[in-house]
């Protein structure tokens, strides 16, 4: 057997060389004489690998890998094996390469590859960094399991890491990658990451050198994300924005803001203002100056705009878009946004009127001294028709149902406004996540047509509410069930259910039941579908409910209750659970050896009522307005029933009450967003009436008793609610703070002064929940900042007017389809009269307060707030003081 010859062995640190020999065939036991400056070729008679486990690289990998095979001719030493030690270092798998020759026989050659593999990572342990921290970063650096550990590898992750924590203000992180063989693990090692983030890098102070035209105040207003931190001496020279905006350091946003600089003279008119040099410096380890040297150059004019290529549209027209006239100051930020991103912009007059491959480009034809002619070159191109519609994600909605609510339809011509239309209607369907829902046109130039994608993000819309509440008689349960996407035509067809229910046409139906034993029971039922019939959007509902609750033995009502007044009772419940309960009223008794004490089976109120409406979508004035009507029938059935339990002071506590009305409801909605809303208004106005039945049947109501003259109600009820949703940064922002106003005004007539409804009042105060009750005898309007029930004018806690104004701001935390998160601070004011004469907008009870929302898609909209009110309040169980500090839970979506 020959000796094995060592032809190479490279490493980072060798130069490759060449060997030759003499004699061509090699003894055995003998070395032979190699000379450098006589290389030789032979030809590869055999290729052997060596030093990898078979299961991680087969031999014939390997030799394709080198570039070599059996029959080449090659030269010894010489390029070919140099190239092929090369090619596996550049690979960078291996830690160790050789190429050996086992044999030499004539002019032919016996190679041996020689290699031994980098280790494989069995584990990634992060040390210094919050678990949150850790998530991202396993996602970003793909630093996994089974992996091989190569320099290139640990080099990117290093990089990676620190711009991570760049972008969060870390300037100075230090990375430090560390392995130790894995020894239950053969060939595997644990890498411990040790990240050491040091203290965030804050802004000191940015110093501006040759700015004059523009003031260091408005240059570092423009910086929005690079922002010197708020010293308390500059408090009165930074604007608000300014002092609750960022203050840490980071490389991106400062490049970003460098931008923002330059835009900001050129919305001066400096269209030449350059940043001639800018620096970076520490100040000390926890912060940075930063310098920044500016040419302005000169300031520009307007000369004169002229449009060339408008075909469509008269320049005339156009002009009155641009708002830009002679001898203004050359803005080119207001020149991009009239021409091109605005809503009334000019591009999306052409946009909307299926211009889809229009263009403009603005060039300015002359710059004499400080003047500019602009030209605008206006490339209108043919008209674009839809082609197709395609809808991409859905899991939830049969796809027709989806194209019902779709502006954008094929054969139509292409319009802008259609297609955010229809991105406003999905969102508003809520089984799609609306953060995430971007239309894609993709247009097609040589045939004059466009396709519309639409990416979905299904998200869960149904929800389950599993509740409980304290009342005065124990704990009050209640069960709700809201499907969203049911199909009443499958109902009967188990084979197309989802689940254990039919799915698929966008209906709803909600079943809920609460309870409290005994004491109280409560349940209902309704459906809605949002286009009856399949074919127009016109809305049916159908609905029924049935209650009923018994009394509560006086005595133990004054035992349980101290020296809390009535007005606790939460809509005609007993219940402490909706605001925070700030009186006396449980120290004086047992509850648990009571609460059969409270049951009297002699006081009882039961409720049956059914309605149906129907809506039609309308198309005056604009098409986001709906009519809708709706028929009610209610019963009430009061047996020595109290008048402390939210209804009037009027003296009715026994007989039957039939209430037949017809509510007539308009309502307008364009808002952007169920969940956050950005931008748009609602406003509701309704009037629900019964018939007059005194006027016309020649009855003496005022010689009637109660109970004689209830048993027909009679009212007529009129409410007006408006929103307005404000978005207070670009809506390219996607955690756009929004400022929401509201106003709303109630009012309950009747017909006859001697037959005034005891039911229909508004209960004012608290949080606006109905509480665990589901008694229709009145109806909650909230006023944060004060105890459930406790604005009211008269001697009861209800009104019939009232009137509620308010401001609130909100901001996203979280906005993502699995939850929704958005903290609110707001400011409000309202008031309820018992008399109508009595009403006095002037004259409110003011809060103000902070609070949080949080959406979860099983389980709907939930929130808390905190809420001080400023006045005394009608009824408390604190009196004459004001309303003061109050906790208040938020269970569903208030309009």
């Amino acid at each position: 057997m020959c000796k094995r010859i060592v032809l190479f062995f490279v490493s980072l640190s060798f130069v490759f060389g060449a060997f030759a020999q003499e004699s061509d065939t090699i003894p055995a036991g003998e070395v032979p004489v190699i000379s450098y400056s006589m290389p030789k070729r032979y030809k590869i008679a055999d290729i052997k690998v060596s030093g990898l486990k078979k299961e991680m690289y087969e031999d014939f990998t390997i030799i394709g890998l080198s570039g070599l095979s059996v029959g080449d001719m090659i030269t010894v030493p010489g390029e070919e094996i140099t190239a092929t030690v090369k090619r596996f270092w550049r690979h960078g798998l291996f830690s160790h390469v050789k190429v050996l020759t086992t044999k030499i026989e004539d002019d032919q050659i016996w190679l041996e590859i020689e290699l031994r593999q980098r280790p494989r990572i069995s584990q990634v342990n992060y040390i210094g960094i919050k678990k949150g921290e850790r998530e991202e970063l396993e996602t970003r650096l793909g630093f996994r399991k089974g992996y091989q550990v190569t320099p290139n590898l640990i080099d990117r992750a290093k990089m990676l890491i620190q711009k991570y924590f760049d972008g969060k203000g870390f300037k100075n992180v230090d990375v430090n990658v560390l392995q130790k063989d894995d020894l239950a693990h053969e060939g595997e090692v644990i890498v411990d990451i040790h990240i050491d983030k040091n203290e965030k890098t804050k802004i000191n102070e940015i110093i501006f050198t040759g700015n004059n035209a523009l003031t260091a105040f408005q240059l570092r207003k423009a910086m929005k994300k690079t922002n010197e931190k708020f010293s308390l001496p500059r408090r009165f020279k930074t604007s608000i924005l300014e002092i609750f905006s960022t203050k840490k350091f980071t490389s991106e946003e400062y490049d970003n803001d460098k931008k923002n600089l330059v835009s900001k003279y050129n919305e001066h008119g400096y269209r030449d203002a350059v940043i001639v040099a800018d620096s970076v410096g520490n100040f000390n380890e926890k912060s940075v100056n930063i310098y920044l040297t500016i040419e302005e150059g000169h300031q520009y004019f307007l000369k004169d705009i002229r449009f060339v290529g408008n075909t469509q549209y008269p320049t005339d027209y156009l002009a009155a878009i641009l708002q830009m006239k002679p001898g203004e100051v050359y803005n080119q930020k207001k020149l991009d946004e009239h021409l091109n991103t605005d809503d009334e912009s000019v591009a999306n007059v052409y946009y909307n009127n299926g211009y889809l491959f229009f263009g403009a480009d603005p060039v300015e034809v002359e710059a004499e001294n400080d003047s500019i002619s602009l030209e605008i070159r206006i490339q209108e191109g043919p008209q674009a028709t839809i082609n197709r519609i395609i809808i991409e994600g859905n899991d939830r909605l049969y796809e027709d149902i989806i194209r019902r609510e779709l502006r954008t339809k094929p054969g139509m011509l292409f319009s802008r406004d259609d297609l955010m239309r229809s991105v406003r209607e999905l969102a508003q369907m809520g089984h799609f996540d609306p953060e995430n829902l971007v239309p894609q046109p993709l247009p097609d130039p040589e045939n004059g047509t466009v396709d519309i994608r639409f990416p979905l993000v299904s998200k869960a819309n149904d929800q389950v509410e599993f509740s409980a509440g304290w009342g005065q008689v124990g704990v009050i349960g209640k069960l709700s069930l809201k499907f969203t996407n049911f199909s009443m035509k499958n109902f009967l067809n188990p084979k197309t259910y989802k689940g254990i229910i039919p799915q698929g046409e966008g209906q709803t139906l909600t079943i809920s039941g609460q309870t409290n034993g005994r004491y109280y029971q409560g349940y209902s039922i309704s459906f809605m579908d949002p286009w009856f019939g399949g074919k127009r959007p016109n809305t049916l509902s159908v609905s029924a409910y049935y209650s009923k609750q018994s009394g509560v033995n006086y005595n133990f009502l004054n035992n349980s209750t101290s020296n809390y007044w009535n007005s606790g009772y939460y809509s005609g419940y007993p219940y402490y659970g909706g605001s925070s309960y700030m009186g006396g009223g449980y120290s004086n008794y047992d509850p648990y050896n009571s609460y059969e004490l409270a049951y009297d089976p002699n006081q009882s109120l039961e409720l049956i009522a059914v309605s149906t409406g129907y809506g039609k979508r309308l198309n005056w004035p604009d098409d986001y307005f709906q009519f809708m009507a709706t028929l009610s029938y209610q019963v009430y059935m009061l047996n020595n029933w109290s008048n402390s339990y939210g209804m009037s002071a009027i003296d009715f506590t026994t007989g039957n009450s039939h209430n037949i009305n017809l509510e007539l409801l308009l309502q307008r909605s364009s808002i952007d967003n169920p969940l956050y809303t950005r931008r748009g208004s609602q406003f509701t106005a309704s009037l629900s009436a019964t018939p007059p039945y005194s006027l016309f049947d020649g009855k003496d109501y005022a010689s009637m008793s109660a109970a004689d003259k209830q048993k027909l109600l009679e009212y007529h009820k009129w409410k007006i609610k408006a929103k307005v949703f404000t978005p207070l940064l670009p809506l390219t922002v996607k955690r756009t703070p929004v400022l929401m106003s509201r106003v709303e005004y109630g009012f309950l007539g009747h017909y006859n002064k001697n037959k005034r409804s005891p039911f229909e009042t508004f209960y004012m105060g608290g949080d606006g929940m109905t509480g665990y009750t589901g008694m229709t005898a009145t109806e909650t309007i909230a006023l944060r900042g004060y105890e459930n029930g406790s604005i009211a004018g008269g001697n009861a806690p209800y009104g019939y007017a009232y009137s509620r104004l308010g401001m609130e701001l909100r901001y996203p935390f979280l906005l993502e389809p699995s939850s929704t998160i958005y903290g609110v601070a707001f400011v409000e004011a309202g008031n309820a009269w018992a008399t109508l004469k009595d009403f006095n907008p002037f004259a409110l009870k003011r809060s103000a307060g902070v609070g949080v929302r949080i959406f979860l898609p099983m389980i709907g909209l939930m929130g808390i707030d905190w809420a001080y009110g400023f006045d005394i309040p009608d009824y408390s169980s604190q009196r004459a003081q004001r309303g003061g500090s109050n906790f208040h839970f938020i269970i569903g979506q208030e309009f």
